[in-house]
């Protein structure tokens, strides 16, 4: 994993808006309406897609890239494609999901998730990994796609096993632990399968924050923690054999327009977020529910060997982020936890579905040079 050692590098969080050609021939796959014709032209469509995508990413300032999740319905619900044991269910529109903070204001819900469709089938036999053909194409597309591009460092995503459990209710095995754990064995062969692959490791799981307001809602504070206490296991147990180094891990309280008046407070998860193996953490710190959270780190010992990937784009806003802003985020990391260990990142994914948009896809590529250019601007300072 690339350290800030002579400028302010950039990354995201992995998944960006799919051509809106490709995304509803995706809907269509997943709602099995797919038109032959269509059916065909797919897999070059997806090919193209991830071209494209690097190559804007890397025009927009972005230095550590990923293949956008082009081909992916959900950036946790595509592990249904990939995984046996399940059994299909009807695709809900808005995930079919109760989320405590909509919730509590009624009426937002159907507004803050439009365009979230994604089946959620249940788990009725044994966990296998059986996704082996889809993730080498997913690979050969994204080495296709980088081609010589010599100072690009490529992470590609794949989801928890706690935000799969989320998403993808248990009715086979006898415990949530058991599920949990099944999980993680399987998964493990895509895990590591990508860090074979040379590239970087990123493991979306949500379900470490916004676990606490959707899947672990009738625990108090404690209780919730000894759950995230588990499902960090359950991601270091998965990764054992993987160089830390080559792995980071996405922290999330939900990508959706709400009031996120529920979310966990960082300080009362840090510890046991930083009990991660992986080295690398991306997390959201721009967003107005987050932005003051830079704060937990003023009298936090982070380990030496951490790279800290701080959100300062919010990526739920129509508001395009000043580089000043911007520069002034990253500094402000810096200045507790190192130059050297903090990039530049975003909150969080600009399309975490594909027909799922937190803003405009022409927002989403601004708002990603403008945190090139605010880097630009932290460099300056950090690096006088």
């Amino acid at each position: 994993m690339r350290r800030s050692t002579e400028r302010t590098l950039t990354t995201h969080v992995g998944s960006l808006p799919r051509p809106g050609e490709l995304a509803g021939m995706i809907l269509a796959r997943e709602n099995r309406t797919l038109e032959p014709a269509a059916q065909h032209a797919l897999p070059a469509a997806i090919t193209d897609a991830v071209a494209l995508t690097v190559r804007t990413q890397i025009e927009n300032g972005v230095d550590v890239v990923s293949d956008g999740e082009m081909s992916k319905i959900g950036y946790a619900t595509y592990a249904k494609e990939r995984l046996s044991g399940f059994e299909e269910a009807p695709v809900p529109e808005g995930g079919g999901l109760s989320i405590a903070d909509l919730d509590d204001y009624p009426g937002m819900a159907e507004a803050s998730l439009s365009g979230l469709a994604t089946a959620t089938p249940t788990c009725v036999d044994e966990v296998t990994y059986t996704g082996h053909a889809d993730l080498r194409t997913d690979l050969d597309n994204f080495r296709a796609a980088l081609g010589a591009e010599p100072a690009v460092e490529p992470f590609l995503n794949a989801a928890s096993p706690g935000v799969i459990a989320l998403y993808l209710p248990n009715e086979h095995y006898p415990t949530p632990d058991d599920y949990l754990f099944a999980l993680a064995d399987a998964m493990r062969e895509e895990y590591r399968a990508i860090a074979d692959a040379g590239l970087i490791l990123q493991i979306d799981a949500p379900d470490l924050a916004m676990g606490r307001h959707i899947l672990y809602t009738h625990l108090d504070l404690d209780g919730f923690r000894r759950r995230a206490e588990i499902h960090v296991e359950a991601i270091n147990h998965a990764v054992r054999d993987i160089d830390p180094d080559l792995v980071r891990v996405h922290l999330c309280y939900g990508n959706y327009q709400g009031p996120h008046h529920r979310d966990v407070e960082l300080r009362d998860i840090i510890d046991t977020i930083l009990r991660l193996r992986p080295n690398g953490l991306v997390f959201e710190a721009a967003n107005h529910r987050h932005a003051h959270e830079w704060r937990v780190f003023e009298d936090l010992t982070v380990p030496e060997e951490k790279v800290l990937m701080p959100g300062v784009i919010d990526t739920s806003s129509v508001y395009i982020e000043h580089p000043e802003l911007v520069a002034d985020r990253i500094v402000q990391f810096a200045s507790l936890l190192g130059r050297e260990r903090v990039l530049a990142a975003t909150d969080c994914g600009f399309a975490s579905f594909a027909t799922f948009l937190a803003v405009d896809p022409a927002l989403a590529w601004a708002k990603l040079n403008t945190l090139a250019a605010g880097a630009r601007l932290a460099t300056d300072r950090l690096w006088p």
